[in-house]
């Protein structure tokens, strides 16, 4: 296992992202975030505590967890749970920062918007991801607010992972 961005280095990328997200909605009452379960949904909440503590105004933004289990293309493969979902507000208007921590193929946001289409229609989706591993991707889905973008292996298996104190960091596995 390889750490590919520490503790402090995930931080302060959600620190970029939360202000690239804020200078470009300043109006957080026509704006929402949502998180993808399960990675993305961990990032969005260190995104929107973020926000609530620098922003004036976040109290107005909204948050939320959108689970994908059942709009995957390989849920007939596997067995899966499905995740929780809460998305106690309406998306239609609005404009949805979509929010996951590794994009890599583009299936996972294609299977997100599916989903999140199901809950109504917003004015647009702006996708934030923490990781963008660029090269692999399979549908032409980039990134509006990247952390970092790393180069890869097809086979990495680049994973956000908490540290025994609950910290966050990014790595690759399987090497």
């Amino acid at each position: 296992m390889q750490i590919i961005l520490n503790t402090k280095e995930v931080y302060a990328k959600l620190d970029q992202l939360a202000a690239a997200i804020a200078a470009a909605h300043p109006d957080f009452s026509s704006t929402v975030i949502v998180g993808i379960q399960q990675g993305g949904a961990i990032v969005s909440q260190f995104l929107y505590d973020r926000l609530l503590k620098k922003e004036t105004n976040a109290s107005l933004l909204k948050h939320g967890k959108l689970d994908i289990t059942f709009y995957r293309d390989d849920v007939r493969n596997k067995i899966l749970a499905p995740d929780t979902m809460h998305l106690p507000f309406s998306i239609e208007g609005k404009t949805v920062i979509l929010v996951d921590d590794v994009l890599f193929t583009g299936r996972t946001i294609k299977a997100a918007l599916d989903a999140l289409f199901d809950y109504g229609r917003p004015e647009r989706v702006k996708l934030c991801v923490l990781v963008d591993r660029k090269e692999h991707r399979q549908f032409p889905i980039q990134p509006d607010y990247t952390g970092i973008s790393i180069p890869s292996n097809q086979t990495d298996k680049l994973k956000l992972l908490s540290t025994q104190n609950n910290e966050p960091q990014v790595v690759l596995l399987n090497q």
